[in-house]
């Protein structure tokens, strides 16, 4: 498998997502990694996350950028050394990057889990949920409001928020396919643009 979508978000904004279903040593071809980065994936006792690291680089050169072009903040903020905007994500079996040219930017990619319904009193008021009777569109929502809150969070960039208490998302159908949020922290509130789809058992929501 090779690139698995393009998003065209618009004139400024793209979506990549790989489907992850080739070794390690097929997602290295073709890619040099710097030092640091190299001992970072040596370092991973994972082959699924060994697999979803190198095929972020394997997105990043579809948009014409080396692992050297990614480097890290303090808070582990991802940008891009030409000023563009990125966030990038991983779960299993999909990873994926979003990448804008004037606006901040997040992604989040998260499999259909039943453990949600676990935590999801973590990250949003659970009673708002109460009228939805079907499991499987209950761990739907809730999957999509966390990669929401999880997307307005990598856009932050910082480690102060608060799902809970800092992170809010409008309400939504699920035909919409997008909704709004905003971050309200330390007396300011941004609004987000929001968008999510679902594929294969997983859930992928960006943000601008």
């Amino acid at each position: 498998m090779s690139l698995y979508k393009t998003i065209h978000v618009n004139e400024t904004i793209k979506v990549l997502i790989w489907k992850i279903e080739e070794s390690f040593e097929e997602l290295s071809s073709g890619i040099i990694l710097t030092k640091s980065s190299q001992d970072r994936v040596d370092s991973m006792k994972s082959d699924l996350h060994q697999r979803g690291f190198m095929s972020v680089r394997k997105l990043l050169a579809e948009v014409g950028y080396q692992d050297k072009d990614l480097a890290y903040d303090e808070f582990g903020k991802p940008h891009l050394k030409d000023n563009k905007y990125i966030s990038i994500t991983h779960s299993f079996t999909f990873s994926a990057i979003i990448i804008s040219d004037k606006k901040t930017v997040g992604i989040d990619i998260e499999k259909q889990r039943d453990k949600i319904l676990k935590i999801a009193h973590k990250f949003t008021p659970i009673q708002e949920y109460k009228t939805i009777a079907n499991h499987d569109a209950l761990i739907g929502k809730l999957t999509i409001v966390w990669g929401a809150k999880e997307s307005l969070y990598k856009i932050y960039g910082k480690k102060k928020l608060r799902f809970l208490q800092h992170i809010y998302i409008e309400d939504f159908m699920f035909d919409d396919a997008k909704t709004t949020g905003e971050i309200r922290y330390d007396g300011s509130t941004e609004r987000y643009h929001i968008y999510f789809l679902e594929f294969e058992g997983f859930t992928c929501v960006y943000a601008f």
